[in-house]
């Protein structure tokens, strides 16, 4: 899952004999979702990226979706990163500014919600207008957010009213109108792993120290160039789950679901799953990987004279094993 907090809340749930969800979920229809967390329970989170809500899907209950977050509760605009804090009972979701929703847009920001009830809690601006797009937490409770439109990841410390730049720098920019950042995951509570916007043949690690502060950034090679790393989970040490969205590629099935061996300073990549549309995120529980397909470019690449935005497309939760380790 994304933060450390995650992990351990997988580890209960397997601990208790809690069941896996079925392969497969259906969503709201015309939801596009952008991200998913899994709850203590087991359950799944799934923001929409146009209707500006959350989606909540149980573990044995029939496969339908209860909508948790109400469309636009608390400002919320295009749903981004969605993070479960199950020790504080919160449901942290970054909320963008890009568009394309059905509900009012707001100023990019961090939104906390009730975990529970979906209640509105609190909403934390993004400081000189960033982009809050994916997020992780470590083992104190602090969460780590990346901006789209800065290179640079900030930090919410815990009780704290604002959020503050943890590692800024050249060393985190990438190329093209987005110089920031995409995916973040933080492996093994020692190093945190993101990914740019714009496609990469790397991803990019920042030191963890045990004082919570920002080490050196280190380019971590691919042996190819990444399709847009939408999100980033780690799996076990040394294995991330690598969820390449395709946003900027040349047609709507280029997406995939790639697992990352990290040795060193080098990724040995291997695909587990292709020819999605747009798969912009997933969690990962036991050994399967759970993700989405987001179908952005039913929105994105509309031109002037286009028919009107088509209704009752269908969204849902697919589920694939991932491979033995190597």
């Amino acid at each position: 899952m994304k933060p450390t907090g995650a992990l351990l809340a997988l580890a209960t749930i397997a601990a208790a004999g809690v069941a896996a969800p079925p392969a497969l979920q259906a969503l709201p229809e015309d939801w596009y979702p952008e991200s998913v967390a899994i709850g203590p329970d087991g359950s799944f989170y799934v923001g929409s990226w146009r209707q500006g809500a959350v989606a909540r899907l149980k573990p044995g209950v029939a496969p339908k979706a209860e909508v948790l977050v109400k469309p636009g509760a608390n400002g919320l605009a295009n749903g981004q990163g969605v993070l479960v804090d199950a020790r504080h009972q919160a449901l942290w979701v970054c909320s963008g500014n890009s568009g394309f929703t059905t509900v009012p847009q707001t100023p990019s920001a961090l939104k906390r919600y009730d975990l529970a009830t979906g209640a509105p809690r609190a909403s934390y601006a993004m400081p000189g207008n960033g982009y809050c797009n994916d997020m992780a937490q470590d083992a104190r409770g602090n969460l780590y957010i990346t901006d789209s439109y800065h290179p640079r990841v900030l930090r919410l410390a815990p009780g704290a009213a604002a959020l503050t730049v943890w590692k800024e720098g050249p060393a985190l920019a990438g190329e093209g109108p987005y110089k920031g950042l995409n995916g973040i995951a933080i492996d093994g509570g020692r190093d945190v792993y993101v990914s740019l916007v714009a496609a990469a043949p790397y991803l990019l690690r920042i030191g963890l120290g045990a004082d919570g502060q920002a080490g050196e950034v280190t380019r971590i090679e691919a042996p190819r160039t990444m399709k847009n790393v939408d999100a980033i989970r780690a799996w076990k040490p040394g294995r991330l789950v690598l969820f390449e969205s395709n946003a900027f590629g040349g047609g709507p099935y280029g997406g995939q679901v790639t697992v990352a061996r990290i040795e060193g300073t080098k990724l040995g990549l291997r695909t587990v799953v292709a020819g999605l549309n747009d798969p912009s995120s997933g969690a990962v529980l036991g050994d399967r990987v759970y993700f989405i397909e987001s179908k952005y470019s039913l929105l994105t690449r509309r031109k002037d004279g286009d028919p009107p935005v088509p209704t009752g497309v269908p969204f849902d939760i697919q589920s694939h094993a991932l491979p033995p380790l190597q």
